[in-house]
C-alpha cells in the first residue's frame, strides 16, 4: 500500500534452522486457516433449468450480472519473528469489496485494511493485482484502493438509491464469508435508520439492517436490490459468536457516493456529508487541552447562517463555544456532527453558545436561529 499501518522494532536473529521449521509452520497454518474456503475460478454456465420460478430465476440473473463487480482482499501484516531480525509478512485477513469504475478503483470497508501493510485484489477470473491505498474515511467505515488492472476486466457496479427502501423490500449480500468466493445471500431489508459504531467510534447513522446471512469476510461486499443495483455495503453482524444470527448491518449506498468520490480525488473527505451551519471548528483535542467543553468557532463563514445569527470567530480575548443545538447538548463535535446529519439543507436550528472570556474564563449564553445550508 501507499501508506502503511505500522511500526518497525528490533529483534535479535536466534537459532536459523530451528526458526525457519517454526515460523514455515506458522505460516503455513495462517494460509491454511485464511484460504480453506478459496474455490475455482468463476464459473457461471448458462440458466438451461425450466422449472426454477420467477424469483429464483431473478435471483440468479442479478448474481451472474454482479458477481464480476465483486472482489476478494487479502491483507497482510508486518510481523517481526523471535527468530528472525527483518518484519515478516504473514496473511492478516480477507474480506469482499467491489468495483467502482473502470479506473481500477475498489471499495471496501475500512476495517478490512485498518491494520494492513499490504493487501491484494482478486477479481472475478482469479487474477490478483496488488493495491494501493487511495484514502480512507473511518468515520463512515469506508476505504479506496486501486489495482493496475486491464479496463476490459473491470466491471463497475450499478448504484440505486437508499433513500426510499421499504421494509420488507429484497436484499441480496455477495460476498466471500470465511474465504469462499463469490457467495450469495438473501433476505429483505429488516430495518432502516440503524446506528452503529464505526471503528473509531463515531456513529453511523441511517444504517440498514438486513436478515440476509453475512459473517466474518462479507465485510466490504455489495448489497443489492431486486434490480440488481447497489444499495449498501455490508459492514457489520450483531453476534455475541460473531456468526450470522439474522441481524446484519450495511452502511446505505447515498452515504458511499457521497464519500468515494472524494477519496479518489483528495484521499480524504474534505467536503461535509451534512448541512452546515457555516463555522469552522476549532479541533477537538485543542478544545479539550485548553478545558472547554463543547464546539469552539475557529471562525465563521460572513455570508454563512452562523455569522448572521450573531456568532463570530476567535478574537484575541474571546471565543464562541456552541453548547447546544435544539434540545440537543453538544459537548464535542462528534456530536454536533450526529445532530446535523439527521438535518436537511433549509432546516432551521436554534444554536445555544457561550461567548467566553479567554482571560476571566467567564461566558456570556446567548442563542441565535440558524438556517442550515447545502456544503459547498
Amino acid at each position: 500500500m501507499n501508506r502503511t499501518l505500522y511500526r518497525d522494532t528490533r529483534w535479535r536473529l536466534l537459532v536459523p534452522i530451528v526458526g525457519g521449521a517454526v515460523f514455515g509452520f506458522i505460516l503455513a497454518a495462517c494460509t491454511l486457516g485464511l484460504g480453506s474456503g478459496a474455490g475455482p475460478a468463476l464459473e457461471l454456465p448458462p440458466i438451461e433449468r425450466s422449472d426454477l420460478n420467477a424469483i429464483e430465476l431473478r435471483r440468479s440473473e442479478i448474481f451472474r450480472d454482479v458477481a464480476p463487480s465483486v472482489v476478494n482482499i487479502s491483507t497482510s501484516g508486518r510481523v517481526r519473528s523471535f527468530f528472525f531480525s527483518n518484519p515478516t509478512e504473514v496473511p492478516q485477513g480477507t474480506g469482499t469489496g467491489f468495483v467502482w469504475d473502470r479506473s481500477g478503483h475498489v471499495v471496501t470497508n475500512y476495517h478490512v485494511i485498518q491494520r494492513a501493510s499490504s493487501a491484494k485484489v482478486t477479481l472475478a477470473d482469479d487474477t490478483t493485482y496488488d493495491a494501493k491505498l487511495v484514502g480512507f474515511y473511518p468515520d463512515k467505515d469506508i476505504a479506496v484502493l486501486k489495482i493496475d488492472a486491464p479496463r476490459a476486466k473491470l466491471r463497475p457496479v450499478k448504484l440505486g438509491r437508499s433513500d426510499n427502501l421499504v421494509i420488507g423490500q429484497t436484499a441480496l449480500a455477495i460476498g466471500n464469508p470465511y474465504g469462499y468466493k463469490h457467495t450469495l445471500t438473501s433476505g429483505i431489508v429488516s430495518a432502516t435508520g440503524r446506528e452503529i459504531l464505526s471503528p473509531n467510534k463515531r456513529v453511523i447513522i441511517d444504517v440498514i439492517q438486513i436478515d440476509a446471512a453475512i459473517n466474518p469476510g462479507n465485510s466490504g461486499g455489495p448489497l443489492l436490490d431486486s434490480s440488481g443495483k447497489l444499495i449498501g455495503m455490508n459492514t457489520a453482524i450483531f453476534s455475541p459468536s460473531m456468526t450470522n444470527a439474522g441481524i446484519g448491518f450495511a452502511v446505505p449506498v447515498d452515504v458511499i457516493d457521497k464519500v468515494v468520490p472524494q477519496l479518489i480525488e483528495h484521499g480524504q473527505v474534505k467536503r461535509p456529508l451534512h448541512p452546515v451551519l457555516g463555522i469552522y471548528p476549532i479541533p477537538d483535542e485543542r478544545t479539550r487541552r485548553a478545558g472547554i467543553r463543547g464546539v469552539a468557532i475557529q471562525d465563521v463563514d460572513p455570508d454563512g447562517g452562523a455569522a448572521k445569527a450573531g456568532m463570530r470567530g476567535l478574537r484575541e480575548n474571546y471565543v464562541d463555544v456552541i453548547v447546544k443545538v435544539d434540545d440537543q447538548p453538544v459537548s464535542h463535535l462528534g456530536e454536533l456532527t450526529y445532530y446535523l446529519e439527521k438535518r436537511k439543507p433549509g432546516d432551521v436550528v436554534e444554536v445555544h453558545y457561550v461567548r467566553l472570556d479567554l482571560d476571566s474564563g467567564r461566558g456570556r449564553e446567548a442563542k441565535g436561529r440558524v438556517v442550515l445550508e447545502q456544503p459547498e
